[in-house]
């Protein structure tokens, strides 16, 4: 016989047992137990990890660079909806939803820059028109005169025209109607793109608030909350006041118009106000304009407005600008310009949209933030 014992069924192995529990005072698991720790100081751990931060840095600076031109359309879309709020609210104080306010200001926007269009496409395809009449007598008109006649004789211009007219011409200057095509859609694209996501914002504007302050602690949320709200007000008391500055230019432009007899009065201020929403490039660009339409009136009146815009820019960017600055967004004159003019040498016209808001922020955070601060040291 075996001298083996009799095995019981609880000393039989079970092959659906369940495998031993984590053992808190070994300190292992049913894994094994964890190994020594990495060695922050070692030479291959830190070497590996900067060269990863680098590649992510880099990562993302290509990722902004070639999203730029969307990320710039977002921020203005942004700003714009920080300025239009101020409305949006008030419309609210009198009763209505945020969405009947935010879509009666989208159809008033929408409606303005259909009016400027208005008043600008009649005239635009009438002077074309009768350009493109008048073009054969004007030729004529400039054959039949003896000095053209001499001028072109004397600088033998008749074979350098047909020297210059050749296919690279030719392609050249259809290369650069296609450009312009281009450009043009290219416009429409962007300014739909902005007025579609200024719309987007203003709806979800509280839910971004919101979001934002969920970011704070809970300790500072309510100073946060105080202090942003002031630095948005800021920024639509900003877009009140450069909307009054381009109404005055229009105005400015309309009368002076008027009294030298220019065709189409008011779409030249219409350009006016709408080129000097733009800052600092767009009065200059709306000058021109009108300077223009002056000289092909007459000389007289093109050396008028001329002189018109040259006193009247100066008198706008160093008197009534910073003015209407400090009392809208409580910005001193001084800050106002140089902002200006810092915000245009950085970011180009971008940076001169946010400059002077950035200022007055920057002076409330100074105020409310770093001097009770300091004072306290």
């Amino acid at each position: 016989m075996s001298s083996e014992p009799a095995r019981t069924v609880a000393e039989e192995p079970l092959d659906d047992a369940e495998p031993a529990e984590e053992d808190p005072e070994a300190g292992t698991s049913r894994f094994g137990a964890p190994g020594r720790p990495l060695n922050r100081r070692s030479p291959f751990l830190f070497g590996f990890l900067f060269g990863l931060g680098v590649i992510v840095a880099y990562a993302l600076f290509l990722g902004v660079r070639n999203a730029a031109s969307i990320l710039v359309l977002i921020f203005i879309a942004l700003f714009l909806a920080i300025g239009l709020n101020p409305a949006v609210v008030r419309l609210r104080r009198w009763g209505l939803p945020r969405g009947a306010a935010v879509a009666i200001v989208s159809l008033s926007v929408v409606a303005l820059l259909a009016g400027g269009l208005v008043a600008l496409i009649p005239p635009l395809v009438t002077q074309t028109t009768e350009l493109i009449n008048n073009a054969p007598e004007t030729i004529e008109n400039l054959r039949r005169s003896e000095t053209i006649n001499e001028l072109v004789q004397r600088y033998d211009i008749v074979n350098k025209v047909q020297s210059a007219v050749n296919a690279g011409t030719i392609g050249g200057a259809l290369g650069g109607v296609v450009g312009g095509a281009k450009l043009i859609f290219g416009t429409i694209f962007n300014v739909l793109t902005v007025l579609v996501l200024t719309i987007y914002f203003m709806a979800s504007f509280e839910r971004l608030k919101e979001a934002g302050f969920a970011l704070v602690p809970s300790s500072r949320r309510d100073r946060v909350r105080l202090l942003t709200d002031e630095i948005l007000t800021k920024v639509g008391g900003y877009m009140v006041g450069a909307i009054a500055i381009a109404v005055l230019a229009g105005l400015s432009t309309f009368v002076m118009a008027v009294l030298l007899d220019l065709p189409y009065p008011f779409a030249l201020a219409v350009v006016v106000a709408v080129c000097d929403l733009i800052p600092q490039i767009g009065a200059t660009i709306g000058a021109v304009i009108v300077s223009l339409v002056g000289l092909a009136s007459s000389v007289a009146d093109g050396v008028v407005c001329i002189a018109f815009f040259l006193i009247y820019q100066q008198i706008e960017n160093y008197l009534i600008y910073p003015r209407v600055m400090r009392r809208s967004v409580q910005v001193s004159d001084v800050a106002a310009v140089v902002a200006a003019l810092l915000g245009v040498a950085l970011f180009g016209v971008v940076g001169a949209l946010v400059a002077i808001p950035m200022v007055a922020a920057v002076q409330l955070i100074m105020r409310e933030v770093l001097v009770p601060s300091m004072d306290q040291r």
